[in-house]
């Protein structure tokens, strides 16, 4: 078996209990997660020192990685900070919890914790050895920073030893987790992968058979790809045969998903979680509620048919065109990639009095276009500084909404392969245990063997849509542009 979870960061004493990283002390509130902001200024202050690794996760840290949050902690609540002996991150924590053995994922560590995998790796081969050392932590970064005291012991709090994702944890399945779970003890249980990494392991060999078979030797196809894994918030994964720099954006992470490819990883901290704001604080939001629910569908199934339906009465040319006069930013929780501005707010240009469905129904499709520029913009940016994506694969609960793929793929422009399993990070978590138990003899082989493609949508050949969307691309890059200046104004006039 295999673990993927959130890269939250959690706090246990020497024992493996919690304790409280909140305001409130309360020791089972140990877990810092994810999408947590509060760091905002440790993470300024971090950036401040211009330390070499931050080349490694974009030229800056941001605040929902471990070390902003770490420094928060220290700085905010001490008693906590010196009662602390293991920080983990969440799925790290789970194969800790499930083995008793403390070895850390390359995926975690390098893309999360600012950890140095190609350092690790180099070291590793010199030695021509299995030792799991951790050799890729820059002491002096910690000491800069002010967390010195994580890298005391070596590296007992932060990690003693890295492996990469599938690499087996000591003898399985303890006997009390084995009984906690009810499976047997000494079952294989491969190091872990922060979720999103799972649906990249899950998804990224899904390719239709033809495809995969005029490629099957060119190690470069893979990187022609970007993984979307879609839920609460949106990743976007993509690798590359050479380390590629690019500003705003994680990495280049060495082996941090596909082993011997550098990843790029870009993302948008609130997609799946903006939608639901959206239609959950709109006016008609109950009354569509109780007509889904009376209906037996989903609220996005009634509001995709409602859509289709005001497409017909207004006579729009295509769905896309009913949001001609709204327009959405979709960074109501910071702009992670490309922009990197965790102060990045979010704006909706175009409303009205109206409190209708009817209206709710063209706000929740501007958001989605919205989610959708967005994700042109990454891979706009990352095409642009070394890449060569040219298809998308999706995963996840976003996934699932036909409209929402579809618009993605009028929007960017490129085909979106939706994998056969629809539990793409389910699939990456049970690879780990796959290459633990020695089923495959690596990650590559066995994404090879259990990835595989389902549908394949194509964006439209209708030469107005592309011209419509670039209209509207025009403007949301403007919209972002615009509180650049506004925020100056302001700031100038409290100076």
């Amino acid at each position: 078996m295999g673990f993927a979870a959130t890269c939250s960061l959690v706090a246990v004493d020497a024992d493996g209990s919690p304790v409280s990283v909140s305001w409130s002390g309360d020791s089972r509130r140990n877990i810092i997660v994810w999408m947590d902001h509060r760091a905002v200024k440790q993470a300024e202050k971090i950036n401040s020192y211009k330390s070499t690794v931050l080349q490694y996760c974009g030229g800056s840290v941001f605040p929902e990685m471990e070390p902003p949050k770490l420094l928060w902690v220290k700085e905010n609540l001490q008693e906590s900070w010196s009662m602390v002996f293991r920080w983990m991150d969440l799925s790290d924590w789970l194969s800790y919890r499930a083995t008793g053995d403390d070895t850390r994922s390359l995926c975690t560590t390098v893309c999360k914790w600012t950890y140095l995998g190609h350092a690790h790796m180099q070291q590793m081969n010199e030695k021509d050895s299995r030792d799991m050392e951790a050799c890729g932590w820059d002491d002096e970064f910690w000491e800069e920073i002010g967390l010195g005291d994580l890298v005391e012991g070596h590296h007992a709090k932060i990690g003693r030893s890295v492996a990469l994702p599938g690499h087996p944890l000591g003898s399985g399945l303890t006997p009390t987790a084995a009984k906690e779970l009810g499976l047997v003890a000494g079952t294989p249980v491969g190091t872990s992968l922060i979720d999103a990494h799972a649906g990249g392991v899950g998804v990224m060999e899904s390719v239709p058979e033809s495809d995969s078979e005029a490629k099957e030797d060119d190690k470069e196809a893979i990187c022609h790809r970007m993984a979307l894994v879609c839920g609460t918030s949106t990743c976007h994964m993509a690798v590359s045969r050479e380390k590629l720099f690019i500003p705003g954006v994680w990495g280049p992470f060495w082996s941090a998903m596909v082993p011997e490819y550098w990843l790029t990883e870009c993302g948008q901290s609130a997609t799946g979680a903006l939608l639901d704001y959206i239609i959950q604080n709109h006016a008609a939001s109950p009354r569509l509620a109780n007509r889904a629910a009376s209906q037996h569908v989903s609220v996005f199934e009634l509001l995709n048919s409602m859509l289709e339906s005001m497409t017909s009465e207004m006579k729009c040319p295509f769905i896309a065109a009913l949001t001609e006069d709204i327009h959405v930013l979709p960074d109501f929780h910071g702009n992670r990639s490309p922009i990197a501005d965790p102060k990045a707010k979010g704006v909706i240009c175009g409303l009205t009095l109206d409190t209708s469905e009817k209206q709710l129904a063209l706000l929740y499709l501007a958001t989605l276009q919205g989610i959708a520029y967005g994700t042109r913009h990454i891979v706009e940016h990352c095409n642009a500084n070394g890449h060569k994506i040219d298809t998308l694969l999706a995963c996840g609960g976003l996934s699932k909404n036909p409209l929402f793929i579809q618009e993605h793929a009028n929007i960017i422009g490129c085909p979106i392969i939706l994998p056969r399993e629809s539990e793409s990070v389910l699939l990456g978590a049970a690879i780990l245990g796959a290459v633990a138990a020695k089923k495959y003899s690596s990650l590559s082989e066995a994404m090879k063997a259990l990835n595989a493609a389902g549908q394949v949508i194509h964006p439209s050949k209708d030469p107005k849509v592309k011209k419509y969307h670039d209209a509207k691309y025009r403007i949301f890059r403007d919209l972002y542009e615009q509180q650049l200046s506004q925020r100056s104004t302001m700031a100038q006039a409290l100076s």
